[in-house]
């Protein structure tokens, strides 16, 4: 058992704990192994993109004028004007709503480049499957489509599929981009919820029609939607009429991100429609849903994880974990609450291997 917890020079946490009939005093860092780790990481070590077709020429070359080019025009007006920022800072960062940007065109959101970049990721790091999906659907049910991730994306106006590349900040031309993306908004993000950790992009393709079926993501989120059409439809984050405590507890234990579906759910979201220079802004855990209209669609989300998301997800691991031993802890409480005995009781956890 622990029997005492405190903070030295708010940089260590000392725990005394109980073990099998001795007891140890453990160090732990305040912070969270997560934010540890990434602090740590050096995401420059990433190997070096190419494009054969899409941008047309050596992406990681600072000889190919392409990509340097186009970013450097790109740079003489914002992604994210000023009325844009505006919108953000009022609904950062409990508050989904809609958003616009100026990320009308990219040389690394052609559909070449986008099917370069998906071979380049490699199998961890893509997912595709058919279109036409419920809303509900449990992972091991969803189907193969039968093509590779470069077919489906070369091909998607055709191929009634849908295809998401993850983590796409280990290419740098890629990261660079979401990087100045970012940028832009830590001036309203920094000062609520702290330093932007764990930046990571994910990008989204689509053939007409097609379902992203009803789930919940970890991270702060903005989707660009680039080209085609789509609806966003988002529940408030927290509700357990819409994601019970035990499904954030799955996920937050290993658990895989979509979410159980009942039709009474409709009527109770709020739907954004998302047309080529729309975005919308995703808090933390709230449940959604998209749906793409009668074309192909593009889109670009851009994340980031802040202590406040970290510290949530350690506080429903814990709470899994006391279910254990019979005590029913309540959900944390969203931003600006906090969980932080539960949130070091699941490292103290986890560093036990208890």
């Amino acid at each position: 058992m622990i029997d005492s917890i405190w903070r030295e020079r708010r940089a260590l946490v000392w725990i005394n704990a109980t073990i099998g009939g001795r007891t140890r005093r453990l160090k732990f860092a305040a912070l969270s192994h997560a934010e540890a780790a990434w602090r740590r990481s050096k995401i420059g070590d990433s190997p070096r993109f190419t494009s054969t077709t899409g941008a047309g020429a050596k992406l990681g070359s600072d000889k190919s004028g392409t990509v340097p080019d186009f970013c450097a025009r790109a740079k003489t007006r914002a992604i994210f004007d000023d009325s844009a920022r505006a919108a953000f800072a009022a609904l950062y960062p409990e508050t989904p709503g809609p958003l616009r940007h100026n990320l009308e065109t990219h040389p690394l959101l052609t559909l070449d480049a986008l099917a370069d970049l998906g071979e380049a990721l490699g199998p961890a790091s893509v997912e595709f499957n058919p279109a036409a999906l419920p809303i509900g659907i449990a992972p091991e049910d969803i189907p193969a489509n039968g093509l590779t991730i470069g077919e489906t994306i070369r091909n998607i106006a055709e191929n009634h599929s849908w295809a998401v590349l993850k983590n796409i900040e280990a290419i740098p031309e890629y990261r660079t981009l979401l990087m100045d993306l970012l940028g832009e908004l830590a001036a309203t993000v920094e000062p609520r919820t702290g330093e932007m950790l764990t930046p990571q992009g994910f990008i989204f393709i689509s053939s007409p029609r097609a379902i992203t079926p009803f789930h919940f993501d970890p991270e702060h989120n903005i989707l660009l939607n680039i080209w085609g059409d789509k609806v966003m439809h988002v529940w408030p984050a927290g509700d357990e009429r819409f994601a019970p405590a035990a499904e954030h507890e799955r996920y937050h234990s290993g658990g895989h991100r979509n979410l159980p579906w009942n039709e009474a759910f409709q009527g109770q979201q709020l739907s954004v429609p998302l047309g080529p220079g729309d975005a919308v802004h995703m808090p933390v855990m709230a449940p959604h849903y998209v749906e793409v209209a009668d074309a192909p669609a593009l889109s670009l989300s851009i994340t980031w994880r802040s202590a406040w998301s970290y510290s949530e997800a350690e506080a429903h691991a814990a709470n899994r974990w006391l279910r254990r031993w019979g005590i029913n802890a309540p959900m944390p409480p969203r931003w600006p609450g906090q969980a932080r005995v539960r949130s070091l009781l699941w490292r103290v956890v986890r560093r036990l291997g208890a």
